[in-house]
């Protein structure tokens, strides 16, 4: 990606090397049998810790209410600059879409970590992956998650890395525009095939929206290079439901997809990318995903 002369933005809060041991409990607030399946198949599939997903799931806080201060990353961090130049990429492009609609772009922090780290959705841990908290507008990312998406996932690249940070900041854009509330809403109201499809539909207008940023960027700052853009459809091809279920226990099971299956995922993100056109993103009222 062509970035040598973008700014870098000041939303980015490191924590890496921060001691932190979580210590609020499952029990803080109510937590449903929906939930617990939930984290449960998370456990199995993600290996992520069954209590960790029900703090983020119930809101509980993850044993502080203080939080950290602000530390930018040290100078010779590359990957942690490059991270805080796409961050600053997105405020552009959506500040510019926004603004177009008459409406004000409330900026996200995207926080470091490594191991895990307190939220406003409860304990954040490395084993999740990136992930967005709607309590406290942040992104958070282990950056060692690179590294799992090039050696696991076998999806190396600039711009693979840049799709995973503007997929959470699409996560962002839903919760400005009040679409995780509804869609949360609803599926307080449904069952659990109820609520998996609509995550399905929130994650893959997720993707649409990290399109629409990748496309708008590129207009204006000409950041792509050429074969970029199917480095974030390999990465978006690897992160799809039926892929990671397949190489968890060998088969997929449709009615438990959270995200969408890679064919799927990679649709809608290129639904994005070429139209530039967040109203080409509506996954909910979309008869077919």
């Amino acid at each position: 990606m062509r970035l040598e002369d973008q700014r870098e933005s000041q939303n980015v809060e490191d924590r890496r090397g921060e001691g932190y041991s979580g210590g609020g409990g499952i029990g803080a607030r109510h937590v449903g049998i929906g939930s617990i399946v939930i984290a449960l198949a998370a456990s199995y599939f993600l290996g992520v810790s069954p209590s960790t997903v029900l703090n983020i799931l119930s809101g509980v806080d993850g044993g502080t209410s203080a939080e950290a201060p602000a530390r930018a990353p040290p100078a010779n961090d590359t990957q942690a600059h490059f991270v805080s130049k796409i961050l600053a990429d997105t405020e552009d492009t959506w500040r510019a879409i926004f603004q177009a609609s008459g409406a004000t772009y409330a900026e996200p922090k995207l926080v470091l970590f490594t191991g895990e780290t307190p939220t406003a959705c409860g304990t954040g841990q490395t084993a999740m992956g990136p992930f967005y908290c709607p309590g406290d507008q942040k992104v958070y990312i282990d950056l060692a998650f690179y590294r799992e998406l090039q050696e696991r996932f076998h999806a190396p690249g600039e711009f693979a890395e840049a799709y995973v940070i503007a997929h959470e900041v699409g996560h962002h854009v839903q919760n400005l525009l009040g679409t995780a509330d509804k869609v949360h809403a609803a599926q307080a109201r449904g069952g659990r095939a109820e609520a998996n499809a609509l995550s399905v539909r929130m994650e893959l207008q997720a993707d649409c929206y990290a399109g629409v940023w990748g496309q708008r960027a590129d207009a204006m700052k000409h950041i792509l290079e050429p074969g970029e853009i199917e480095q974030a459809l390999a990465a978006a091809t690897a992160i799809g439901d039926d892929r990671l279920q397949k190489q968890a226990q060998g088969y997929a099971v449709p009615e438990s997809f959270t995200h969408g299956t890679s064919e799927q995922r990679v649709r809608w993100f290129k639904r994005g990318i070429e139209s530039g056109d967040m109203k080409q993103c509506d996954t909910f009222n979309a008869a077919s995903l």
